[in-house]
């Protein structure tokens, strides 16, 4: 098997989930706005380190959902969130903090390690490069609402940076958010992920993969006061035996245990 951090995170969340997911082939549709742009602006971060026009890679990537049902925020639209986009790309051209040497190179770079019993975990790094000339493990986010920066050290805790830092062996990382607002920002946050924390990480993967595999798929039920992630979770449908609601969301890809890696692809 091939693991990632999306299997493992999605197992530790509900065990359950994981197995509609990757055992059974349920998988959520395509419909949600948010994630779809995040896809198209990072094909336009691409082409601006490629010297490319990234406004026009933006508008042809986010051209393909114009007219389709996709699901909404309350103040979005595909023209607000298109107007935005640009705006941060200009944002981020102005602030000129980011540097790439060899972008087709140092984009989306895979990074692949051996476990036990032949198994292999995969990873798609957004890019390596540096941060106000200094270098380090870079990821984009895109959002509608700022990342919190208090208390200090609390990036540091972000389980897909650390996973990210375990799978390359590089501490210094940081993430470029990208936040769609009705002032556009973008936030430089930076932090370093210590060897212990990696050697955690790796435990962690490996219990949960020898768990997976005893096929511990024990529900993790999240109905109550005030977390409610069960109400939320695609899934529910399958959990309360009602198929209307999981056709509403879910849609079925026989063959789903073997294309689990693929969930890391952002484009």
């Amino acid at each position: 098997m091939t693991y990632s951090f999306t299997q493992i995170s999605q197992y530790l969340t509900c065990p359950r989930r994981y197995r509609h997911r990757y055992l059974d082939g349920w998988v959520e549709k395509d419909t949600r706005a948010a994630m779809l742009f995040g896809r198209a602006f990072e094909k336009a971060l691409a082409a601006y380190f490629k010297r490319e026009d990234a406004a026009a890679v933006l508008y042809r990537e986010w051209a393909v959902y114009q007219t389709l049902a996709l699901r909404y925020s309350e103040r979005d639209s595909w023209d607000r969130m298109l107007q935005q986009g640009i705006q941060l790309l200009d944002r981020f051209c102005q602030d000129d903090r980011i540097r790439i040497r060899q972008p087709r190179r140092n984009l989306q770079i895979k990074f692949v390690r051996s476990l036990s019993a032949g198994n292999d975990f995969v990873a798609y790094v957004d890019a390596i490069g540096q941060l106000d000339g200094r270098g380090c493990l870079l990821e984009w986010k895109t959002t509608s609402s700022r990342y919190s920066e208090e208390p200090e050290g609390l990036l540091a805790l972000d389980p897909q940076l650390v996973c990210y830092s375990w799978i390359t062996g590089i501490s210094e990382v940081a993430q470029v958010v990208f936040v769609r607002k009705r002032l556009v920002e973008v936030q430089y946050l930076r932090t370093i992920i210590t060897e212990e924390q990696r050697r955690e990480f790796s435990q962690l993967v490996n219990d949960s993969i020898r768990q997976i595999e005893s096929a511990q798929f024990l529900p993790h039920s999240g109905i109550r006061f005030p977390q409610n992630p069960c109400s939320s979770c695609p899934y529910v449908g399958m959990c309360l035996g009602k198929p209307e609601i999981a056709a509403a969301s879910l849609v079925r890809r026989p063959g789903a245990e073997h294309l689990g890696w693929l969930d890391e692809l952002d484009y």
